[in-house]
């Protein structure tokens, strides 16, 4: 569990191989009871904060949330003429009511970038199969040892309309002696023309939250994915775990988690030395739409552009400034009876960070 801004606030594992919605129970009685929290506004994926979670238990726990609906129901919504993409002719953003989810608020937005890239996907997808497919065509149809018999034909077309997921965009049919392949065109237009559209759901008031600021609480997300991300792989690497215990498990867990914590604040330290951007409200003040992609301030990209900083030192990753740290050590010399403390000299990259860290070096 993250704060609003990525910072990590509580961890917890489960035994066994637990669904990520059936957590979502225990979670709730954490915020309500440990941190004695009297509001509060629960975001989530699609994926966790489901339909039935939704029901049987922030609904029941009295407690606000921020979640996004399904392909399948967004779709219901413009057969039903509640949601209708001619809404974003000259906008991105509108918020609808509807019927299904009474005292509820969607706001709905449009993507032009995330649209071209899933009609991108799309044609690749689509292309690949139908290539594919293709082949197992003229498999059945060469005079030379033809692939034949119903089954054998529906394994093969099977293989590649699951391997990349096109079943629903063709008609196939399958003989003893013959495979007829045709695209479904309504399916991909239909499909096509919700491109880029995404549907936020919330009970929230528009008193507390409006509209983009519901759009901006649901893409903070990206902050507690990121943090998940650096604690499995990137920085922290929590696996393998090599416990037999579960209080141990727990143990190692909750560490990696500390870690991670100390990992944060630093970060945030470190930023005008590292390629993260520094410069958040200018950052945010570029950006045309809380629906548009994020823009990065003018500080960030001249450090991306230059590789250097304002004050002219070299930008560094996190990960490579961790390293150009390490190479500061404190030495323990000895000379007969006596010993006294060695520090090397700190580099202008290294005297910058542990000014920004706060943390003095015992020169």
């Amino acid at each position: 569990m993250c704060s609003q801004d990525g910072c990590p606030v509580a961890i917890e594992v489960f035994e066994g191989n637990v669904g990520d919605p059936s957590t979502l129970q225990t979670q709730i009685a954490k915020l309500k009871e440990r941190f004695n929290l009297d509001r509060v506004v629960l975001v989530g994926d699609r994926g966790m904060i489901t339909e039935a979670r939704i029901r049987e238990s922030v609904k029941p726990a009295d407690l606000d949330f921020i979640t996004a609906l399904r392909a399948p129901a967004i779709r219901k919504l413009v057969d039903a003429g509640e949601l209708q993409p001619s809404l974003f002719d000259t906008r991105d953003l509108a918020e609808i009511t509807s019927l299904d989810y009474p005292g509820e608020r969607l706001v709905v937005c449009r993507n032009p970038l995330l649209a071209d890239e899933r009609a991108r996907k799309r044609r690749e997808l689509l292309g690949a199969t139908e290539q594919k497919l293709r082949q197992i065509q003229a498999r059945v149809r060469r005079t030379k040892r033809p692939l034949r018999g119903r089954d054998a034909i529906g394994v093969a077309v099977g293989k590649i309309i699951n391997r990349y997921k096109m079943a629903k965009h063709f008609d196939t049919t399958i003989t003893d002696t013959d495979l007829v392949i045709e695209r479904r065109s309504k399916p991909i237009d239909d499909e096509a023309s919700l491109d880029g559209i995404y549907v936020v759901r919330t009970n929230v008031t528009a008193g507390l939250l409006d509209s983009s600021s519901v759009v901006r609480a649901y893409k903070d997300l990206s902050n507690a994915e990121r943090a998940f991300r650096s604690l499995k792989t990137v920085d922290i690497e929590i696996r393998p775990i090599h416990h037999r215990r579960a209080r141990r498990v727990r143990a190692h867990v909750l560490l990696c988690m500390l870690a991670y914590y100390l990992e944060w604040h630093m970060r945030q330290a470190l930023k005008p030395i590292l390629f993260d951007d520094h410069d958040k409200p200018a950052a945010d003040a570029a950006r045309a739409s809380i629906v548009a992609k994020a823009a990065r301030s003018e500080a960030a990209k001249r450090k991306v552009n230059t590789k250097r900083t304002d004050d002219d030192l070299p930008v560094h990753s996190f990960q490579s400034l961790i390293a150009d740290l390490a190479t500061f050590t404190r030495n323990t010399m000895a000379m007969g009876d006596s010993s006294f403390l060695l520090y090397p000299k700190l580099t202008p990259i290294q005297a910058r960070a542990f000014q920004l860290l706060d943390v003095k070096a015992n020169l």
